[in-house]
């Protein structure tokens, strides 16, 4: 549960987001969807001093009833911390000139030819023909 860091009974307004900021102190912006244009110099206000030194791992907010609250994160980033890897010093061999292979040269793919559109063409005709050639075999048929 949430622990009380300082009592100052903040009344809040409509259309502004509390916060605490940089130094410790409780702020307010304007919210982009609060309602109504914000006058010229008032995007964000000192509401009260408080001076809170913030503590890592903890989330500070503004609770329902105005006072300044923290609470543990649920995945903060100081658990998670690895020990810094020392480092060793390495030993420097004497550098040795490497030549480079040429890369082998790329055979470029032949392109596919482009799809035509006489081949739908064809196609019809080939149907055609059997079709005449069926009707033709029918009428030597019947003439028989």
């Amino acid at each position: 549960m949430a622990t009380v860091v300082a009592k100052t009974g903040i009344k809040r307004e409509k259309g502004w987001l509390y916060y605490l900021d940089k130094k410790g102190d409780v702020s307010r912006a304007r919210m982009a969807r609060g309602g109504g244009k914000v006058p010229r110099g008032k995007k964000n206000e000192k509401v009260e001093k408080c001076g809170i030194d913030r503590e890592e791992g903890f989330l500070y907010f503004i609770d329902k009833k105005g006072n300044v609250a923290k609470v543990k994160m649920a995945r903060s980033t100081s658990r998670r911390r690895k020990p810094a890897r020392k480092t060793t010093t390495r030993r420097r061999t004497t550098a040795r000139r490497k030549t480079r292979k040429k890369p082998a040269r790329r055979k470029t793919a032949a392109k596919k030819p482009a799809r035509r559109k006489t081949a739908r063409k064809t196609a019809r005709k080939k149907t055609a023909r059997r079709r005449t050639t069926a009707r033709k075999t029918t009428r030597r048929r019947a003439r028989r």
